[in-house]
């Protein structure tokens, strides 16, 4: 008997718009031409747009709330962030650099052909700067110290602080829930054709070939119940009876 071949996992993608003055923002001029732009490029990579976030900012913030708010679902998911621009994500070198470390997928619709790799390109020629001027930093306090000059107080070496279990057990729980925000696009989007009941979903679920959180292809509604208790519950899908 031939194996079943598990179902290929589709690609996420939030898009995140910015413009830097009001007027910008009332007009929408900026916003729209940036909306195309995205879900033009979205489309030619096959990917799902699942959420879209906007910003009336300067690009050097960022305490944004669509900029967080974006993040937070890219998190969630496993989702690319998306925009027109690279600068409509942020101005900030270190920030981008940051956030390619975390893992986060960055993509821009105007540099359609930089992936991870090019993207991190660009980050490191900013870091690249930064450590020359840090190497001119460090000149000029080895110059201060031959002349004598009492610099700074206690900077010695710490030891890194090694890993643990606790460590461990967040990381664990944290894929858990990414993986847990990314079935709920599936329980929604079944709950859109009109199936709502816990064993529904999962005789649905079990159908498409969709893989249960902790592996395995087959559903109950015991594991649907679970996956909404663990974000939360929606009070849309409690049942009247134990085994609905």
């Amino acid at each position: 008997m031939a194996l079943r071949r598990p179902p290929t996992q589709p690609r996420y993608a939030v898009a995140l718009y910015r413009v830097s003055t009001a007027e910008q923002g009332h007009s929408g001029l900026g916003l729209e031409a940036q909306q195309a732009s995205v879900r033009a490029f979205v489309e030619r990579e096959g990917w799902t747009l699942v959420a879209e976030h906007q910003d009336i900012a300067s690009g050097k913030d960022d305490r944004r709330p669509g900029f967080q708010a974006a993040l937070t679902r890219c998190r969630q998911l496993g989702a690319v962030l998306v925009a027109a621009r690279l600068d409509r994500i942020t101005r900030r070198a270190h920030t981008l650099s940051g956030l390619l470390e975390e893992g986060l997928s960055i993509r821009a619709a105007d540099m359609p052909g930089a992936d991870d790799l090019m993207m991190r390109v660009y980050a490191a020629m900013a870091q690249k700067e930064r450590e020359l001027i840090s190497e001119r930093t460090r000149a000029a306090l080895a110059a201060a110290r031959a002349r004598g000059a009492v610099l700074g107080g206690d900077r010695g070496w710490r030891p890194p602080v090694p890993p643990c279990a606790r460590s461990a057990a967040a990381s664990r729980a944290e894929q858990a829930t990414r993986t847990a925000h990314r079935l709920l696009l599936e329980v929604e989007a079944l709950r859109g054709e009109g199936i709502t009941t816990h064993q529904g979903i999962a005789r649905a679920l079990t159908a498409k070939g969709v893989a249960a959180p902790r592996g395995g292809g087959v559903w109950t509604h015991t594991t649907v119940a679970r996956l909404l208790t663990r974000l939360g519950g929606d009070a849309a899908f409690q049942c009247a009876q134990p085994n609905c």
